[in-house]
């Protein structure tokens, strides 16, 4: 097991107390360190080219107080690390990361609109750190899903065949690996195929298979997950192939899901900055499990 922690970002909202009790089960499960964070956000009026006389003092802040209060409860005395310091949250959270294994944080905090479905440091932290991020939902958000065909314990994955995101299946694999949890992959593709326009006013629909354009869908998927399950042979791992959106089809399997796991852009030569992706941000704002953002692998030399 890696010795990087496992970091909980929190703000003494509930919100982050319940993003708190996930990444100590994660820790657990990972045998590593967990470290507690708490982001002091700037006063509106302080100047950020400015730095503070020291970092916060952690044995005087009833923040990191509500977090020892809380692991204490789960059973968890003085094994876990406290850490305060300042700055802009939305700055500060995802450079975290470059020190973690794992990066756990509520969807909202105790700033912003009550309306929004994710905060924009949540949102800052699964697009720019450097280390997968899970964003832990508040509970009872209705998604509209089937119910799993068996229970128990479930991962969920996302793998577009076109462009599979290796980090984000191993990701997955090893996560249901830890579980001991089933996988469910989603691999799904664009149908009904787009018209074309062969004049003005007249539009042709392309002769394609369907069952065909879905059995090299799953072909595909099944090629890509080969040497997974190789590593986790004791993962068992399903393919679900489907047609449509994406990320309508991981929503709906977050239900009753133990997490959904989504990668994330890689940078590109044209769009060099990160870029999360419509499918990640969806699947974040609206699924009902926690929702783990997977950085893509470092590119080969």
């Amino acid at each position: 097991m890696s010795s990087l922690p496992v970091i909980a970002a929190v703000d003494g909202s509930d919100d982050s107390l319940r993003a708190l009790d996930w990444a100590l089960d994660a820790a657990r499960r990972r045998r590593a360190p967990l470290r507690v964070v708490h982001v002091r956000q700037y006063a509106a009026w302080a100047r950020p080219d400015v730095l503070a006389a020291g970092l916060p003092d952690p044995e005087d802040d009833p923040v990191l107080d509500r977090a020892r209060t809380r692991l204490r409860e789960r059973g968890e005395g003085t094994g876990a690390e406290y850490v305060g310091t300042e700055g802009a949250p939305g700055a500060v959270l995802p450079g975290l990361g470059a020190e973690a294994q794992l990066l756990v944080l509520g969807s909202r905090g105790r700033g912003g609109f009550a309306s929004l479905l994710l905060g924009s440091n949540g949102l800052a932290a699964a697009r720019d750190a450097e280390c997968p991020v899970v964003v832990v939902p508040r509970p009872g958000r209705e998604v509209h899903g089937e119910a799993p065909e068996e229970p128990g314990p479930r991962v969920v994955v996302g793998l577009h065949v076109d462009s599979p995101d290796e980090a984000a299946l191993a990701f997955a694999f090893a996560e249901a690996a830890l579980r001991d949890a089933r996988l469910q992959v989603i691999a799904a593709y664009p149908w009904p195929a787009q018209t074309w326009a062969a004049a003005p006013d007249v539009l042709v629909s392309p002769v394609i298979d369907q069952v065909a354009v879905e059995s090299e869908t799953r072909s595909l998927a099944e090629g890509f997950l080969a040497p997974h399950r190789e590593r986790h042979p004791r993962v068992r791992a399903g393919v679900h192939v489907v047609p449509g959106d994406a990320a309508g089809h991981l929503v709906a399997a977050s239900k009753d899901a133990d997490l959904v796991v989504v990668g994330r852009h890689r940078r590109r030569l044209l769009a060099p900055v990160r870029m999360m992706g419509s499918v990640a941000q969806a699947v974040l704002l609206h699924a009902a499990s926690p929702v783990a953002v997977v950085p893509p692998a470092p590119p080969e030399e």
